[in-house]
């Protein structure tokens, strides 16, 4: 049962990434950093997460990916890199990325707002991504 979740898991993680089978969790670090401290991380997290959590129904990968950069907007956490650009891999546009991120200004505030919207221009900077800002005044 738990390799079959584990492998569940990676092929949620390769759906989500785009990843190739050598190097199945793409750009995530989840857990190779920590080998030499924590050699079951990656296994936790990838059974978990993606075999668990991400696999389950109810809403689509799209819908998924943008709760997760909800929640790291409102945590402040560093993951939103990979994240946003899962986003775009499943298909969210940069305008729905900005959208949410904005969306999060009253509920979490300037500073986690302004820290992730620094985050996905940089992203989508590194990827050729303009934002269609038309009607935003």
């Amino acid at each position: 049962m738990a390799d079959d979740l584990y492998q569940k898991g990676i092929a949620k993680i390769q759906e989500l990434t785009a990843s190739p089978d050598d190097k199945p969790t793409g750009d995530m670090d989840i857990g190779a950093a920590f080998r030499d401290i924590a050699p079951d991380l990656e296994k936790y997290v990838v059974e978990f997460a993606f075999g668990g959590i991400y696999s389950r129904p109810g809403l689509d990968n799209k819908q998924k990916v943008l709760t997760t950069i909800t929640a790291l907007v409102a945590q402040g956490k560093p993951q939103i890199k990979m994240h946003i650009k899962t986003g775009l891999t499943v298909g969210l546009t940069p305008e729905e990325i900005v959208g949410c991120i904005m969306h999060l200004l009253p509920y979490t505030g300037f500073p986690s707002v302004i820290n992730a919207l620094s985050v996905a221009k940089e992203v989508f900077t590194e990827l050729g991504l303009t934002v269609d800002t038309t009607g935003v005044q």
